[in-house]
Parts: structure tokens; C-alpha cells; sequence
């Protein structure tokens, strides 16, 4: 009875950690669309329907003004739908009708009300916990007692490296790339002393040479500052620990983390293109619902950490000049302010259409890839 009881508790709480993640893609692609739907109010398009979710409704409601509130089945998406967006309308408020620079603000509204909710969602996680910093777990002994001074101890929180403030593992990377074994780095380090911890500036020995084949190639890092290898768990023994900074460093951080993660999202695209890195890499719907629960259920800060990075990553990848992304459309908007006229709808809505299901492809692939 007793095995049965904590063998259903187990499937509660990993059913609970899938509701989660899902609660938080939604939640992000409901504000993106949102940030559509208050810049189309504010600017006078006209709206047919705004959804939460795809797929068949379980919910409508008409407005006295023609718009449709709905939700629908499947709740990993959502929709702005605006009059005219897709088909000619005669109506003066239907979207192609509006001066290029209006749909354009439409269009930009989406990505930049999920940076703003990220960023809320980052200065609370750093206000209210502190902010995640890497964490040496277990340090390899070092081989020359005399080295000893200048190794990471077991414990130590990384806060900075050469002078540039930590807040990503690829901030480390991009530190230490290109030294060799022997080489000093000059670190900041939050280190145990007595009941508590003490920051001090500690001069490391690399171990082994810094060169980094992409931005996942962390294990030549891990190994470069003589962090243990667990065999039996095939980790590197780093964590993440979080450090309080004062009130103007947790603001000014706060952006500074945001920009470090779509500058990320930027430069692993780019590494894709070059061939530098692989498409395991990347994650479709399933694989980043199978690793935001994991993240999510850990806590209130795992929570806040990894919705905020779903919402800049959503908001940078939206952006991008890719068909059927924000960035495409505002593309093909510019080009019809420069020209005097638009692209024919029908060939930009082929491009689009192709662009979906192009990116639906991407996705399904990359899952397939994390499966097999």
C-alpha cells in the first residue's frame, strides 16, 4: 500500500510539473498576443478575435463591438486576428489599410510585452532570492600541494572573471577562451569563511586549455578550472547558488542578465548556421515542456528563472527575419513603406505559410533528435 501511495504521489507531481510548464508557454504566447491586441486597440485596427489557445473552442463571447474573446483546446498557442490580415478588407481599420509604421508598432508590441513581463519576472528573482551564479560543488585536489593558492575551492560562487560580472556559464566561456593550461585567470568568488561567505579575489591556475568548440562545449571549462568529473552521475559537480548584490547592481543586472539571454538564443543560431554546433542543441514543444517542469518544480526562483528565459527567447526569436515570425512581417511592411506598394498578399502569404511549416518541421525534428 505504502509503494502504491508514493508511486501515485510520484505520477502527481510529475503530471502537476507538466501542468506547470505548460501554464508557463501559455502564459507567454497569451501576453505576446496581448501586446498585439493593446497596440492594435490603441492605434484603431479593427479586431475579429482574440483566442487563448488553437485548435476548437471551448469558449466564445461576442463584445457589442464585433470583437470575439475565445478559448480553445489546445493551449500551447493563442491568436490576435485582425481584420484584414490575411485577405483584403475594404474597412479603413482592417490591417492593411493602416499606415505602414502603425502595423509595424502592432507588430513589435508582441515581442516586446513578453521582454517586459521577463524582465519583471528577472528583478523579482533577484530581488527576493538573489541571483543564480555557478557554484564549484567539488574541486579536483591539485597535483602540487604549492598549487593549492591558486585552485577554486569547494564551494565557491563565481561572481565575476577578469573583471566582467558572471551571469551566464558562457560569460566564463568568453572570459577564459583561448587560454592554455598554466595560465592565470583573476576571479571574484563569494567563499566560506566562518558561518558565512566572504568575497574575495582569488588567482586560478588553468588546468587544462581553455578552447571552446561552441557554447556547449562547457565540459573543457569545467575541466580548465579543475572541477571533479562524477563518473557515476557523467556531471561535472557545478551548481547554480544564488548572491544578493546591492539595490542599483540587482536593477542594472536585472537588464543586463535579459540581454545576455537573447544574445545567447543569437549566437547558438549563428553557431547552427556555421555548422559549429548541432541540432541537439535546440528543443522542440515536447523537449522544452520535458525541461521547463523539470526546472519549474524545483522551486519559486527555478520558476521565475525559467519563464523569464522562455519570455526574452520568445520575444528575440520572434524578431528574427524568419516567414511567419513578427520579423518577417515587419520586413515585408518595410519594404512596402520603401517601395510605395506591397508585396503581393498572395505571395507574401505563401511565404508565410511556407515558413510555418518549415518551423514545424524544425520543431518536430529537433524533438525527434532528444527522443531517439
Amino acid at each position: 500500500m505504502t509503494l502504491c501511495l508514493l508511486a501515485a504521489a510520484d505520477v502527481l507531481r510529475a503530471v502537476g510539473s507538466v501542468l506547470l510548464a505548460v501554464l508557463i508557454l501559455l502564459a507567454m504566447v497569451t501576453v505576446h498576443e496581448f501586446g498585439h491586441y493593446t497596440a492594435g486597440k490603441l492605434l484603431h485596427f479593427k479586431i475579429e478575435e482574440f483566442s487563448v489557445g488553437f485548435g476548437p473552442k471551448l469558449f466564445s463571447r461576442a463584445r457589442k463591438n464585433g470583437e470575439i474573446f475565445s478559448v480553445r483546446l489546445l493551449p500551447l498557442g493563442g491568436f490576435c486576428a485582425f481584420a484584414g490580415e490575411d485577405a483584403e478588407d475594404a474597412d479603413p481599420d482592417s490591417f492593411h489599410k493602416k499606415a505602414p509604421w502603425r502595423r509595424i508598432l502592432v507588430l513589435l508590441a508582441g515581442p516586446l510585452m513578453n521582454y517586459l513581463l521577463a524582465l519583471l519576472l528577472i528583478l523579482c528573482s533577484f530581488a527576493c532570492f538573489g541571483r543564480l551564479q555557478p557554484m564549484a560543488v567539488e574541486v579536483e585536489p591539485a597535483a602540487d600541494p604549492a598549487a593549492a593558492a591558486y585552485s577554486l575551492q569547494d564551494g565557491d560562487i563565481l561572481l565575476a572573471c577578469e573583471g566582467k560580472s558572471i551571469f551566464l556559464v558562457s560569460d566564463l566561456m568568453d572570459a577564459l577562451d583561448g587560454r592554455r593550461a598554466g595560465d592565470r585567470a583573476a576571479f571574484t568568488v563569494a567563499r566560506a569563511a566562518g558561518e558565512g561567505r566572504a568575497v574575495v579575489e582569488a588567482e586560478i591556475v588553468l588546468r587544462a586549455d581553455a578552447q571552446f568548440e561552441n557554447l556547449a562545449d562547457t565540459g573543457a571549462l569545467w575541466r580548465a578550472l579543475g572541477i571533479r568529473y562524477d563518473a557515476q552521475r557523467e556531471s561535472y559537480r557545478v551548481a547554480s547558488a544564488p548572491w544578493r548584490f546591492g539595490f542599483w547592481e540587482t536593477l542594472g543586472g536585472s537588464f543586463a542578465y535579459s540581454f545576455r539571454i537573447g544574445g545567447t538564443l543569437l549566437r547558438t543560431l549563428g553557431q547552427l548556421l556555421t555548422g559549429d554546433i548541432g541540432l541537439s542543441a535546440f528543443g522542440g514543444p515536447v523537449t522544452t515542456i520535458r525541461l521547463t517542469s523539470q526546472i519549474a518544480a524545483r522551486g519559486v526562483q527555478p520558476f521565475l528563472e525559467i519563464a523569464a528565459f522562455i519570455g526574452v527567447n520568445l520575444a528575440v526569436f520572434n524578431l528574427l527575419p524568419i516567414p511567419a515570425l513578427d520579423g518577417s512581417k515587419v520586413v515585408f511592411t518595410l519594404i512596402e513603406w520603401v517601395r510605395g506598394k506591397p508585396v503581393p498578399r498572395k505571395v507574401e502569404g505563401a511565404i508565410h505559410v511556407a515558413g510555418f511549416v518549415l518551423l514545424l518541421a524544425f520543431a518536430v525534428l529537433v524533438d525527434l533528435l532528444h527522443l531517439f
